[in-house]
């Protein structure tokens, strides 16, 4: 199956949108072969501003229009605790309001932009999706993470370079709970660092210390930058300290 096949047989579907790499191809797809798509955000903490930016640019380049849905993921315990399956509570809340927003609209198959080179194995978010029987047409159809960046390319989209960038919740150690104040530290400190020049990278958050991880090709400009980096996150750290471990 490929995907024009796969919007033949799934003309009316609701995707669960948030502007990166694969549901940005998969939007421009549904729209290329004629399907009655509609997109939704589900705007939550865990989202950094720029990616409804970079949302917002792609449906207007597209053509396609999107819901916006404000969602507080903070005032579900379950989530907050942040142990080993907060990605499977907080897929059940945020494609639960999905498919109760496009069962209200008229769609009843959902679809999200899980692709191919995704491991099932260990990734609770995967095992609530397939629960609730969202279907992932790049997996279906065998196309891997850099499939979709060469067919993005090839499409224009602006999205085909993005860095892959999981939520901020995921920069927070396990078992330690998750707060509106330590995500906006992070998201903060993350977005100083995208103005120094750094690019696919992470901020991890333990106990108040952040932790950068870096690509090996970029370590040289932190050690260069080490000052301005200090300078930057000082305010919103207790300690600032450098994985020396690629990232």
């Amino acid at each position: 199956m490929d995907l024009k096949e796969f919007f033949k047989e799934n003309p009316k579907v609701a995707l669960g949108f948030s502007g990166g790499v694969d549901s940005s191809y998969l939007l421009y797809a549904g729209k290329k072969y004629g399907a009655d798509l509609k997109a939704y955000y589900i705007k939550t903490q865990f989202q950094p501003d720029f990616e409804l930016r970079d949302a917002l640019e792609v449906a207007a380049q597209v053509g396609v229009d999107f819901e916006i849905v404000d969602y507080d993921a903070l005032q579900n315990v379950e989530v907050v605790s942040n142990d080993e399956n907060r990605c499977y509570y907080c897929k059940q809340k945020i494609f639960g309001n999905i498919l109760d927003l496009a069962y209200k609209d008229g769609y009843r198959t959902v679809i999200d932009g899980t692709n191919a080179s995704d491991v099932e194995m260990d990734r609770p978010g995967m095992r609530a999706l397939k629960e609730m029987q969202v279907l992932s047409p790049l997996r279906l159809c065998n196309l891997t993470k850099e499939d979709v960046r060469s067919l993005s390319s090839q499409a224009g989209l602006k999205t085909w370079d993005k860095p892959s960038y999981s939520c901020l919740a995921t920069r927070v150690k396990r078992g330690e709970n998750l707060t509106d104040d330590k995500l906006k530290r992070i998201e903060a400190g993350e977005m100083k660092l995208m103005e120094l020049g750094l690019k696919d990278f992470r901020l991890r958050w333990s106990k108040g210390e952040g932790r950068l991880q870096v690509k090996k090709e970029q370590m040289s400009m932190v050690l260069e930058k080490r000052e301005e980096i200090k300078a930057a996150l000082k305010n919103l750290f207790e300690t600032i300290t450098l994985d020396l471990e690629e990232r």
